[in-house]
């Protein structure tokens, strides 16, 4: 009997130790290989490159449309500085004569 009893154990322990190396087997081929590996880093690198490059096209088209409307800016503050500067001359001319005038617009004294 005991016999029988050992050699039942040591069937189920043979058993056992075939089904943990078929796991390990199975494990072995889920696994990602060096190569895998390399191929997913190439696709990523490539795909990280096209979209830095995206974004650094988008930035430069940003900075050109600011750099536009900072020029837009300029010129119509530098004409609004121009008639500014014509409006007081006319309005110094025609208040010469009428100091009122001037201490209405806050040139006293003038």
């Amino acid at each position: 009997m005991a016999e029988l009893n050992n050699d039942n154990l040591i069937g189920f322990i043979a058993s056992t130790v075939e089904k943990l190396r078929d796991d390990v087997v199975t494990m072995r081929d889920q696994m990602a290989t060096k190569e895998d590996l390399a191929r997913l880093e190439g696709r990523f690198s490539e795909k990280l490159d096209v979209s830095i490059t995206s974004v650094r096209g988008d930035i430069e088209q940003v900075q050109l449309r600011l750099d536009s409307i900072e020029h837009g800016m300029s010129s119509r503050f530098e004409h609004v500085e121009g008639e500014v500067s014509r409006l007081r001359s006319a309005v110094y001319l025609l208040g010469k004569d009428r100091p009122e005038v001037l201490r209405l617009l806050g040139q006293a004294g003038v």
